[in-house]
């Protein structure tokens, strides 16, 4: 691994690029915060790919995708006399060090859950932090994220089940509101109380301690891979997934989970 110079010295040599392709390439020339800003949810995407399949060539392909345009924000914003990277490293430096006073200061943290409950007093009282519990919480986020970012804010502050198994009557509850809403048609009112299963759903794997998201993507991974599997012994059968039962596909699909 490298030392601490050697990293310094490697950042100074990426914003040295970034800077004369800023001047030179006529498309790093034109780009703006919102020309940028679908490429950088795109990289943040192939990151979290990555990070999902452990795969460390490609995180740090990613993490340089990530930086590139983490040093790219920052130098529109000196540009316009806002703030350069020097600017963000010290806020976030000063940001640290003020919502960790476990570590640099006198406060008694034993546990990462105290740490967390800390941290998000520490952003309510900051003068440009969160004015309210859930405002912190970014509208752009997916729905699952969102959801769960949300009960996890609102437990921080004692809004939570006192015993964590408390959450399946809730789930059955909602599970049964939406089979009645079901049997009556009414699709805006089944979509509201499908919602409300999701929530609770997530609700249940936070309190698990489950994060939604993985553990939907490993079944939706899952699920490609053996339906894959599925679908390429058909072709090579010389037949048509159409042309199959039910039946013969589940006996396939066993073979697969058998396999795995």
């Amino acid at each position: 691994m490298h030392n601490r110079q050697e990293k310094i010295e490697a950042l100074g040599r990426v914003i040295d690029v970034l800077e004369r392709l800023r001047v030179e390439c006529p498309w790093d020339r034109k780009q703006t915060n919102l020309s940028l800003r679908p490429n950088t949810i795109e990289e943040v995407y192939e990151l979290a790919d990555a990070l999902m399949a452990d795969d460390n060539p490609n995180i740090r392909k990613e993490l340089g995708d990530v930086l590139l345009h983490v040093l790219f924000y920052s130098k529109i914003g000196e540009e316009k006399g806002e703030f350069d990277i020097v600017d963000v490293c010290d806020a976030l430096n000063a940001k640290l060090i003020y919502r960790h006073p476990h570590v640099f200061g006198e406060v008694k943290a034993d546990d990462a859950e105290t740490v967390v409950q800390n941290w998000e007093a520490l952003k309510l009282k900051e003068k440009d932090g969160n004015k309210t519990v859930l405002s912190g919480v970014p509208n752009a986020l997916p729905a699952l994220v969102k959801a769960y970012r949300i009960q996890e804010k609102a437990a921080h502050v004692g809004f939570d089940w006192e015993e964590r198994s408390q959450v399946w009557d809730k789930l059955k509850e909602e599970i049964a509101e939406f089979e009645a809403e079901a049997e009556k048609g009414d699709k805006e009112k089944m979509e509201a109380e499908m919602g409300d299963v999701f929530f609770a759903l997530v609700n249940a794997a936070r309190l698990y301690d489950i994060t939604p998201e993985n553990a939907l993507e490993r079944t939706n991974r899952k699920f490609i891979s053996r339906f894959t599997y599925l679908e390429e012994k058909v072709k090579a059968s010389g037949r048509n997934l159409r042309d199959l039962t039910l039946g013969e596909m589940d006996e396939i699909w066993n073979e697969a989970k058998a396999a795995e």
